[in-house]
């Protein structure tokens, strides 16, 4: 029985099939995404969504869907699946789907009358292409399949319309054709295993729907263009393979790239096989061989807290120490020109962001902890003295060094945190002065940076950096600690934020920490009764004012609910971090029934990843982006840190 399989009772209502969602990518940046339905919920969505720098910084929509016909005896049996206006669905060809695996690669079972067709769907990896094989695994008569492409030429980010600039020309290929609909971008090749017969017919599809960018409060109909359809025979037992890209193949290789695509594909039969394959679909390899990691499907950018947040849980918790390297050394490559104050020569956002540095030293130490201080000193050690160097100069736009010890930003009139809602051009959140994550990252930056030095014969500048962490320490007691057990989440002159929020438990969780064991427990305590659920820790307790816990409605809504008590699994990662420190292995089953809470997200909303963040109340629903890359880590991290727990006595 396979772990991702769904049966046809669930695939043929829409009510259950149309939130679930399904994402492939090239790890490149192209992706194709869909509902398991083959339906398009999303502007997002398409089976061919590509990066086209020559036009911009956004993924384009070239190919949105394909619908295959079974053709017999001449009526005609269109498996395809699209939402119109009014909440029409045609032509329905889901109530043919007998089953849907996605163990390997995506596959589903179609039963119309005596044909049995079997789809699997396949992104090669590092090359814009999808791959598509069907297979007749059986037929009593004469059998034929049309192939109907949909069009749409766009950003992710827009529609298209019918209009009269889209160019209908077309130019046959190696069994198919190459097309394009406007100037600038790439030509789609559209190419068959198998020789077929292109018929020219063009037109418009108008009015297809996206219920998702409804929900979200923006437009959400579109026309797509349909050039014509393909058609060919099939006969029992034969296969046959589609291929949408931006370069030409040759059309007798199709059937062995798809089985060697598909033989490379790690099983997704348990919840950690699916956290690693989710993990690799962040990857991204830049043409200059730079590497990245995502920050999230299908909008997110490589952004730079979320890289060295997500990157030891990606890489290092799966044994993957190699892309870390490779990540960190473009990543590091962007740190060094950002403290130059040089431009970017990286593709990595919001590296001014005053705590990125400080999530960067975090994502060294936890190198050191799984490939060895002394490797990790060698790698990265001049790193992490000439970011501790930066911030200790005031090198940083907006990280200052107070004489306490303590750092301050200032956040008033911009998000500077990972809590960057904005509204009106403004902060939601707006977290100034001393922040307590940013404090707590500090103290452990300094203390860790000091053992490095001591580690290897720099005594003098171990002591000159434990003497600024033991005034950090001093300061961010008497700062943040109050005297009901908790830390402020920040404090800026005579504002003082009460709220109890999860920025918190970082200093808990955290290996060096300015806090002491009664101090620790106080405030897990009060993370444990206000902020956890099965889904990771709220962003504010129902108990504090403002609390918002559903993720729904229009943009401006959602802005003000996105921190103010949505749930974020990366957060419960070192919650649990937190409680393993605490506790030790009496921790263990408690954590272990946490992680039921995620295995439950495998089959539903996008299979085999965690979405960005879920419903702070009950049933606490997943929302946002499909798959979150911060999450992904932070709870592979959780499986591998319970591991380790594990084994000691």
């Amino acid at each position: 029985m396979s772990y991702l399989r769904l049966e046809k009772a669930l695939m043929t209502n829409l009510q259950e099939s149309l939130p679930r969602e399904l994402l492939r990518t090239n790890r490149s940046g192209a992706y194709s995404c869909s509902t398991i339905v083959d339906c398009n919920t999303r502007k997002y969505h398409g089976l061919l969504v590509v990066p086209i720098p020559e036009l911009d910084d956004e993924n384009h929509v070239l190919l949105s869907s394909l619908d295959v016909t079974v053709v017999q005896h001449g009526a005609e049996f269109n498996l395809g699946l699209h939402k119109y206006q009014g909440n029409n669905f045609s032509p329905k060809g889901h109530k043919y789907i007998r089953q849907f695996d996605c163990d390997k690669v995506p596959t589903t079972i179609y039963r119309v009358g005596g044909v049995i067709l079997k789809k699997e769907v396949v992104f090669q990896h590092y090359e814009d292409r999808i791959l598509i094989r069907y297979t007749l695994d059986d037929a009593h008569s004469a059998t034929k399949l049309r192939f109907r492409p949909f069009l749409a030429f766009r950003s992710v980010r827009q529609f298209t319309h019918e209009n009269y600039t889209a160019s209908r020309e077309y130019h046959p290929v190696d069994n198919g054709i190459k097309t394009c609909m406007y100037a600038g971008y790439p030509d789609l090749y559209m190419q068959f295993s198998k020789k077929n017969e292109f018929i020219f017919q063009p037109d418009w599809y108008r009015g297809v729907e996206y219920p998702k960018e409804q929900e979200r409060g923006y437009a959400s109909n579109e026309d797509l263009y349909v050039p014509g359809y393909f058609e060919m025979d099939i006969k029992k037992g034969e296969s046959i393979v589609f291929s949408a890209s931006t370069s030409e193949i040759k059309s007798n290789t199709l059937k062995r790239l798809v089985q060697k695509e598909i033989e490379e594909r790690a099983p997704r039969d348990n919840f950690f096989h699916c956290l690693v394959n989710a993990a690799h679909q962040f990857h991204n390899r830049a043409k200059n061989d730079d590497r990245y990691l995502l920050a999230g499907y299908p909008w997110f950018k490589c952004r730079a807290r979320d890289t060295f947040i997500a990157l030891p849980g990606l890489t290092l918790a799966i044994e993957e120490q190699d892309y870390f390297e490779l990540v960190m050394k473009t990543a590091e490559k962007g740190l060094r020109e950002f403290m130059k104050g040089k431009p970017l020569s990286v593709k990595i956002y919001e590296m001014e962001q005053p705590d990125v540095p400080l999530w960067a030293i975090w994502a060294i130490q936890q190198y050191c902890k799984e490939c060895g201080r002394k490797k990790g000193y060698q790698m990265y050690g001049k790193l992490v003295d000439d970011i501790v160097d930066f911030i200790i100069d005031d090198g940083h736009p907006n990280l200052w060094l107070e004489e306490n010890g303590l750092l301050r930003t200032d956040g008033r009139d911009k998000a500077v945190t990972w809590m960057n809602s904005t509204a009106n051009g403004r902060p939601v959140v707006p977290r100034s002065g001393f922040i307590v994550e940013f404090n707590a990252l500090w103290y452990n930056a300094l203390k860790f940076a000091a053992s490095l030095a001591a580690e290897n014969g720099k005594t003098e500048r171990a002591e000159k950096l434990e003497d600024i962490a033991e005034k950090c320490k001093t300061a961010f007691v008497d700062t943040f600690l109050n005297e009901y057990g908790y830390l402020y989440d920040y404090v800026d002159g005579n504002m003082i934020d009460w709220s109890v929020r999860p920025n918190m438990i970082f200093a808990v969780a955290l290996d060096f920490s300015p806090l002491n064991a009664q101090q620790k427990k106080g405030v897990l305590d009060v993370c444990t009764r206000e902020l956890l659920t099965p889904k990771g820790l709220r962003s504010l307790s129902p108990k504090s004012g403002g609390y918002n816990p559903m993720y729904v409605g229009p943009q401006t809504q959602r802005d003000y609910a996105y921190h103010q008590g949505t749930a974020w699994p990366w957060l419960g990662g070192f919650y649990m971090e937190a409680c393993l420190k605490l506790y030790k292995r009496t921790r263990l089953s408690f954590i272990e029934r946490q992680m039921v809470g995620y295995e439950e997200e495998m089959d539903y909303h996008c299979l085999g990843t965690i979405s960005e963040l879920f419903d702070g109340n009950p049933p606490f629903h997943g929302r946002g982006a499909m798959s979150f890359a911060m999450n992904v880590a932070e709870i592979l991290r959780t499986l591998n840190l319970l591991e380790s727990y594990s084994y000691q006595k």
